[in-house]
């Protein structure tokens, strides 16, 4: 399978994504998922979230604003899309700078997780490296977080993607950067938090994570830079970066920058 087929798939079976995700990104990511040709579900619901996990096409989950209750939902959609055969995305958010979190995600890693997703700084952190994040922002290069990202695919059977100027995708034998030019995303919120869950809806339509994983974040730097080039600032850029995405050809995805990631 290509990437432009896996991103036909995409637009032709419209995946239904379960999103337990953040509070603050929550309205922006569902709109990505439609925008792109998925449907949303957003819900932290303990008592319901591993029943719809079992029955969604895929799941997000997305540690950046955790309560409590929604650590226990997480819990359950977990184990519901394990049970099922769903395939899962875990993005470890702000991971490494603040503990309940940090404890959570490498609790949840012997889960296996289809794919990671998260910045330099995170990867390393959820690694068990040292890293120089501040929160959700990434002080790390993505060349540096190559060899954890290696390390996690390998022992957990992960596709790792690592969001930076260039995107590394990685399995346990393979690895690519993806070229685009993403800047956009930096000034607005929920630009990394809602690749996630394309990410997650692209892994519904491949036999081939590690595919799937490059069509996504191929998709959505594409978008990105259209969306930068006719835009004036952060505000015009979140709502022509949702046109670009709605208006994309699957068969732009023949465009992108690819090259062989290797270690800093």
């Amino acid at each position: 399978m290509t990437l432009t087929s896996v991103a036909q798939k995409y637009r032709q079976q419209s995946p239904l994504v379960f999103c337990l995700t953040n509070t603050v990104v929550t309205n922006f990511t569902a709109n990505v998922l439609l925008a792109s040709g998925a449907a949303p579900a957003m819900t932290n619901l303990p008592g319901e979230a591993g029943p719809f996990a079992s029955v969604a096409s895929a799941v997000l989950v997305n540690l950046g604003t955790p309560s409590t209750e929604q650590l226990r939902a997480m819990d359950e959609a977990i184990h519901g899309a394990n049970e099922a055969g769903t395939p899962w995305v875990l993005d470890p958010v702000a991971v490494g700078a603040l503990p309940v979190r940090t404890d959570f995600a490498r609790k949840i890693l012997a889960q296996r997780p289809t794919l990671i997703r998260g910045n330099a700084s995170e990867i390393l952190a959820l690694s068990g490296r040292s890293s120089t994040g501040r929160g959700v922002d990434a002080k790390d290069t993505v060349q540096a977080a190559i060899e954890a990202g290696r390390e996690l695919a390998t022992d957990y059977g992960s596709v790792v993607a690592i969001s930076g100027a260039a995107d590394a995708i990685i399995d346990a034998t393979r690895s690519v950067l993806v070229h685009s030019n993403g800047i956009g995303l930096t000034g607005i919120t929920g630009g990394g938090c809602s690749l996630g869950a394309i990410c997650a809806g692209m892994l519904a339509v491949s036999e081939d994570p590690f595919e799937a994983a490059i069509a996504a974040h191929g998709m959505y730097g594409l978008a990105a830079e259209k969306a930068l080039a006719i835009s004036r600032g952060p505000g015009s850029f979140a709502m022509a970066f949702l046109d670009e995405l709605s208006a994309m050809d699957p068969e732009e995805l023949q465009n992108l920058r690819l090259e062989e990631a290797n270690n800093a």
